[in-house]
């Protein structure tokens, strides 16, 4: 298995030439010369997508080159307005690294990094009148260029052996791990779902016992941790179905499918050579001077595992607790939110508990839910201060994702303050005691159990806002018996 990752940077401005990368624009609105390859027009290299690929390569533990250049990647697409791409091939920016990954079990893999190269992305293709959204069936294409030059870095792995049956679940804690990494150095949101980080999965099976790989299958532009597990889990299995039937694997590029998770021919695949590949001629070579590679050495931040394993022994959970708060995107959100004033008990118990809820309701992560740490903080804090219980939180919640406003606004709009007024509460309690009053002889005769009924029908009278737990005290208190 093998596996090409494409991080989109995160700079203001495109590879080559001064367009804005801000999404969302009409199409074919951000472009120039330069992005659309007209006669004439001379490309400039992007400073900071320069330093935010060697920043990627120190992070995974690559050699820096000293002098590399940029290539032209030659081929024939309508998304691609000159008719090449440039790219680097031979000579890449960042080389012969590695990245160690976790899987759920605790086993650490490690995953050697062939290379690490800057390159520009293509614009885009949007064909129409068919049923699939693919150029087979529609009747007419459109091109949108405003995407033709952003700043791409694409890390390629080197052949990943051993892993056995266990290859999809490395695949995707690999992914995973690297977008972490991505995220960490700011150089990247990394979000699958928007295209600014997507992967392509090269799988080929070979007889036990020999060296030589089998053809490969290469599922293009993957997007999603779930996604690139089930790709590549498919394209084991239709492999080896193919060739335990004395069939051919045809060496080409793949379609996922999401809604199933299999893939479809799509079309033959090039070799290098195909490409023509030859040095460009517009841009010098870049030198990156050795100090300034020292100095974003000194300049990386705490890489994702060992931050990961630093957290986990600070809030005292295990590692089973820590890959499900990983696996829900919630790491940052609750260190966030004890930055915010909240313990890491709340904090966690919130983000894992009601929020993670509603992220997976909604089909989003918990980070992208329309409320913030510090309200989280606020709703951990009333708790705390006895205004709120944990229902009364619930739907204080419910009320900011709900665009209602903070959550104090939520509680006055919602009228949701605990009942601390000792004398409506005792009021609610005699009036629980004088209405049930056979469950009251129970309690006297020392059935304390029974106590639940009595606390269930105090909170109905006062809504939920009452605080259990000095409605069950005052209830053995006006019944003389103690709780031990």
């Amino acid at each position: 298995m093998g596996l090409e990752v494409h991080v989109e940077l995160g700079t203001r401005t495109k590879m080559f030439c001064g367009c804005s990368t801000e999404l969302g624009a009409q199409p074919n609105s951000q472009t120039c010369p330069v992005c659309l390859g007209l006669p004439g027009a001379l490309p400039v290299v992007n400073a900071i997508g320069i330093e935010s690929a060697i920043k990627i390569g120190l992070a995974l533990n690559c050699d820096i080159a000293e002098w590399c250049r940029f290539a032209r990647k030659n081929y024939f697409y309508p998304d691609m307005p000159k008719n090449f791409q440039t790219s680097q091939y031979d000579e890449p920016i960042a080389f012969n690294g590695f990245l160690d990954v976790q899987l759920e079990d605790g086993e650490i893999f490690r995953v050697e990094i062939e290379r690490a190269h800057m390159e520009e992305d293509t614009g885009k293709s949007l064909h129409v009148g068919g049923a699939t959204g693919r150029i087979h069936g529609a009747s007419h294409s459109l091109l949108d260029y405003n995407r033709a030059g952003i700043p791409l870095i694409e890390i390629v792995t080197k052949p990943i052996e051993g892993a056995g049956e266990r290859a999809p679940e490395v695949a995707k804690a690999y992914v995973a791990e690297l977008r972490e990494v991505i995220k960490a150095l700011d150089v990247s949101e990394a979000r699958m779902d928007k295209g600014q980080m997507r992967c392509d999965v090269n799988l080929s099976l070979r007889p036990n016992g020999t060296e030589k790989f089998g053809t490969r299958s290469e599922t293009k532009n993957v997007n999603s941790l779930r996604s690139v597990e089930r790709a590549a889990r498919y394209e084991i299995q239709r492999h080896a179905a193919v060739l335990s039937s004395g069939g051919t694997i045809v060496q080409e590029t793949r379609h996922f499918h999401e809604e199933d998770g299999s893939t479809t021919a799509g079309r033959i695949k090039d070799n290098a050579e195909d490409y023509r590949y030859f040095p460009e001629p517009d841009l010098v070579p870049v030198a990156p001077a050795r100090a300034w590679v020292e100095e974003l050495r000194t300049g990386l931040p705490e890489m994702p595992r060992v931050r990961r394993n630093r957290l986990r022994q600070e809030w005292g959970v295990n590692e089973h607790d820590m890959q499900s708060i990983l696996n829900a995107g919630a790491v940052d959100s609750i260190v966030a939110t004890i930055d915010a004033g909240a313990d890491s008990t709340a904090a966690r118990k919130w983000w894992m508990g009601e929020l993670a809820r509603n992220a997976n309701e909604q089909g989003v992560v918990v980070d992208e839910l329309p409320i913030t740490p510090a309200q989280v903080a606020r709703v951990a804090a009333l708790v705390a201060a006895g205004d709120l219980n944990d229902k009364l939180a619930r739907q204080v919640i419910e009320g900011v994702l709900a665009g209602e406003g903070t959550p104090d606004e939520v509680v006055d709009k919602r009228g949701l303050k605990v009942v601390s007024d000792e004398g409506a509460l005792g009021a609610a309690v005699d009036e629980a005691i004088a209405g049930n009053a056979a469950i009251a002889d129970k309690i006297r005769g020392g059935k304390v159990a029974a106590v639940g009924a009595l606390v269930g029908a105090v909170m109905k009278t006062t809504r939920g806002q009452a605080d259990a737990a000095r409605v069950k005290e005052l209830i053995l208190e006006r019944l003389g018996v103690s709780e031990g």
